[in-house]
């Protein structure tokens, strides 16, 4: 079981590497004018942080690492399911920024800033750095779960990962599929997933944080474990109330008129339901 002071120790590290994790972004940003290198830099850094996490606690001896309790086992499944997560998600932005495509919620924000832009970003970054934390932390936690490996909770996880995983790329890969259709420069996406929820690759990407606390939340004899909570509290705070659904959606208004409203009046925004008549 991890202590308070270990945790705070790995807790200070962590956050060390995202905030320069960051600093590249900020600087990838400004050179290539190419806002979407932010959330690749971010994707890959929560990635690299997190699976360094995962094997912290059985490379330091914070979890026994016994064949009878967790250790290996369970740090190697994190590390797998969370590099699983960053390698499809950073890549996914990652050709999208090859492309050119220019991140609209970023652009709207240099708008905003006007000659205080560097500056601003730059804060706004370290700011997205250390909301990485807690996601990073919900990983090591899990990985230090001080009992048996194989249980009910990891095989449910392992579920949720697989169906949470899956659902957020095939809703990518309708997006950008209907990118491709003459119509996508003035319609909206609403095809497949997209039917179900206008937002259906955030909410993917929600419930994939909500494996962590899933596995991990055991306050009897791991009370650290409640920290894990926070990961897919945090997303979805992100996602749905600030630089996420607003800002994405504000931009969909003004770029795409009646026919955003009319898909707005018959599509859920996150949870996926289907559409009203």
């Amino acid at each position: 079981m991890m202590t308070g002071a270990q945790i705070g120790a790995n807790a200070l590290m962590i956050w060390i590497v995202l905030a320069c994790v960051m600093l590249a972004a900020w600087g990838a940003a400004l050179r290539t004018g190419n806002h979407g290198w932010i959330d690749v830099f971010w994707s890959y850094g929560i990635g690299i942080a997190a699976v360094g996490a995962a094997f912290e606690p059985v490379l330091f001896g914070a979890a026994d690492m016994s064949p009878a309790t967790s250790g290996w086992p369970r740090a190697a499944l994190s590390a797998v399911m969370v590099a699983a997560w960053a390698i499809r998600l950073g890549t996914h932005i990652a050709q999208r920024s090859l492309r050119g495509k220019d991140d609209p919620r970023y652009a709207q924000l240099r708008a905003e800033w006007g000659a205080s832009y560097r500056g601003r970003l730059l804060v706004f970054l370290q700011i997205q750095a250390l909301a990485g934390l807690p996601l990073v932390l919900a990983v090591m936690l899990t990985a230090a779960r001080p009992v048996p490996f194989g249980d009910w909770r990891d095989a449910l996880g392992i579920l949720v990962f697989i169906v949470a995983w899956r659902g957020e790329a095939v809703a990518d890969r309708q997006l950008r599929q209907f990118g491709h259709d003459a119509s996508a420069r003035s319609g909206v996406c609403d095809i497949g997933l997209w039917q179900w929820s206008r937002h259906p690759n955030y909410f993917f990407e929600c419930l994939s944080w909500c494996v962590w606390p899933l596995i991990a939340f055991a306050p009897l004899n791991a009370p650290w474990s409640a920290l894990t909570l926070l990961a897919p509290l945090l997303m979805y705070g992100l996602l749905v109330h600030v630089s996420g659904i607003p800002p994405l959606e504000a931009h969909m208004a003004r770029s795409r008129g009646k026919a955003w409203q009319a898909y707005v009046a018959r599509t859920s925004a996150f949870w996926p339901r289907p559409p009203a008549p």
